[in-house]
């Protein structure tokens, strides 16, 4: 006979298999998108239907200032008449849905979001493809999760892994998507929730791989392993980032409020701020457009100083103002660029006025870039791994590592929110900070269930019953029910007793449980909630797994205290070990042996 497999355990491979078809779709989508990015490029700065998509080599002149500008109608018109939901860069508005409205994204989205991004940057908006291509997979996991009978939890994690291969698709990195899932969308560490999401990162990876091509994105010499006086420089790198970071969120929400002030409808403020857009990139041209390349000359060295500056602080005000307008497009990128530029310059000065610190510029320009993602999104995890993915650069795990903690310590502890919270925050939605196990689900039954409640017999009348508690001075919630062999029947809720309308009547007619609803004493308080709620009782007799036996039972106020102990336990900072009394008990023990000695003598 085969073993059954468990009904979970169906529905996982089924979201599995969903997963890994959508991780196929989202990689063909992110190819489009960026097809029709360079398309658009081409056309609006070059006037051709071929080239390579780079909007810094035209020569247009004074006139390319209203390529932005036409971009951010064309946005705003579809923001207009086709969803509102395509504005931002995609991370929070999905951070909402999942939130707020049980991962429900609008279908429209599917197709809105990456063509009104491809008009946006390949217009000249300063943003990524990452941005909209997450966005474009996350709506496309939502929907299928609302065309198909899946529960919400389910809907979630098809919604995650779509963002996720979206990721994957655009920088073929798998793991850090993984962890990008995790860090901004799941809020969970399940393999309920993993294995779907790392089949769909796998499935858009590949999908890259065959798409774009093998090897990294982002390719950089060879880097060595720092020392440790390197190490710490890298630390300071990776704390003057993070309060860059801080300043970048503020940055973009200073303008998103100023953007509100204007008294015009809200579809003419990407036209605005791609006039800024297009006056920034008349003076610095390489601040236009998605800027991947961008980043590429930063890691390996190939760039003047005058343009690591043009892009740490020019580039950081075009896309502020840009994403502030509410238009479309990715913020990976872009903090990548302003992060890795700010990076080197800092690596720089660093050797010039310390040369012996052992400061290489190719380290100080990643630690930079993944700094301040790390930083303004606080996901820790997913900005090193990503360093290392899309560089091919393990050696430079230390440095990221220092940086990084640095700059998310920084973060932490100078901003409450951050780029991808800041927005839905204002809304009144609280993002969860921790993932920690649910205390209810490790605690089990026997740790917290009651055995000193009170033993009638069925037989009893309620009026014998009224008087033997009337004596009693405990604070009483139940009443523990057995027949006259001492075996338990059932329980009773004190209040019932008092209000039953006939004194006569026996206890064996008023006793709850008549469904036999038992627990196992090793059952967690989460099964035991389960069962409540299925049951309607707010209270279950609990048995020895042993030997079957009724041991308790266990109430709702029994779960809500031990609930609270889990709370109140953060509070405690009570040692384990009293230095103080060790101490006494010694000067104590000295004092003996001194006694002892003086009599000796």
């Amino acid at each position: 006979m085969k073993p059954k497999i468990p009904q979970n355990k169906k529905r996982l491979v089924t979201i599995s298999l969903l997963a890994i078809a959508i991780g196929i779709v989202v990689s063909f989508v992110a190819k489009f998108l960026m097809y029709i990015i360079n398309l658009i490029t081409n056309i609006s700065f070059y006037g051709s239907l071929a080239g390579e998509g780079n909007p810094s080599y035209n020569h247009l002149g004074i006139w390319v200032i209203f390529i932005p500008v036409i971009g951010g109608l064309i946005v705003g018109l579809m923001i207009y008449y086709g969803s509102v939901g395509i504005r931002g860069h995609g991370i929070p508005e999905a951070m909402e849905q999942i939130l707020t409205n049980k991962s429900k994204i609008n279908p429209n989205i599917v197709y809105l979001k990456p063509l009104s991004s491809a008009i946006a940057i390949g217009t000249g908006g300063p943003f990524g493809a990452e941005g909209p291509v997450i966005a474009t997979g996350g709506a496309l996991g939502s929907a299928v999760g609302q065309i198909l009978r899946i529960t919400d939890k389910e809907r979630k994690i098809l919604l995650s892994a779509g963002a996720a291969a979206g990721m994957a698709a655009v920088f073929g990195s798998p793991i850090a998507s993984i962890f990008l899932a995790i860090e901004l969308l799941l809020f969970e560490f399940s393999p309920r929730s993993l294995i779907p999401i790392a089949l769909a990162c796998i499935t858009g990876a590949a999908g890259h791989h065959l798409l774009f091509g093998e090897g990294p994105i982002f390719p950089m010499h060879n880097v060595a392993v720092p020392g440790n006086i390197a190490l710490l420089w890298y630390s300071v790198i990776g704390i003057a980032i993070g309060f860059l970071s801080i300043l970048s969120t503020k940055l973009v929400f200073w303008a998103e409020d100023l953007f509100k002030k204007i008294p015009i409808h809200f579809m003419w403020y990407p036209a605005i701020g791609g006039l800024v857009v297009g006056i920034i990139g008349y003076f610095a041209p390489r601040t236009l457009g998605v800027g991947y390349y961008n980043i590429t000359d930063i890691l390996s060295g190939g760039l003047t100083f005058k343009l690591i500056l043009s892009l740490a602080v020019l580039k950081f005000i075009s896309w502020a103002i840009a994403l502030g307008s509410g238009t479309s497009g990715g913020t990976l990128a872009p903090l990548f660029t302003i992060g890795g530029a700010t990076g080197l310059l800092l690596g720089i000065c660093i050797q010039q006025y310390f040369p012996n610190a052992g400061v290489t510029l190719p380290i100080a320009a990643l630690i930079g870039m993944s700094a301040m993602f790390a930083g303004a999104s606080r996901a820790l995890l997913t900005s090193i791994i990503f360093a290392i993915e899309s560089t091919g650069q393990s050696n430079a795990l230390l440095p990221l590592l220092a940086a990084c903690s640095a700059a998310y310590f920084i973060s932490f502890f100078f901003m409450e929110t951050t780029i991808m919270t800041e927005k839905i925050f204002r809304k009144g939605v609280k993002v969860p900070e921790s993932y920690e196990p649910d205390a209810l689900e490790i605690m089990q039954v026997s740790q917290v269930l009651s055995t000193s409640y009170p033993i009638l017999k069925e037989t009893d009348s309620i009026e014998d019953a009224q008087k033997t508690l009337a004596e009693t001075k405990e604070d009483l919630d139940y009443i523990i029910i057995t027949n006259q062999n001492g075996e338990f029947k059932g329980f009773l809720n004190w209040r019932r007793l008092w209000e039953a309308a006939t004194a006569s009547e026996k206890l064996g007619h008023l006793v709850k449980n008549k469904n036999k609803t038992f627990i196992n004493d090793d059952a967690s308080l989460i099964e035991a909630i389960q069962i409540m709620l299925e049951q309607k009782e707010d209270a279950l007799p609990v048995i020895s797994n042993k030997d079957q036996h009724f041991i308790g039972l266990l109430t709702y106020r029994n779960i809500l205290s031990a609930y609270k102990t889990s709370l109140d336990a953060e509070k405690e900072f009570d040692p384990s070990i009293s230095l103080k009394r060790k101490r006494l008990k010694a000067i104590a023990k000295g004092h003996q042996l001194y006694e002892q000695w003086k009599a000796h003598k």
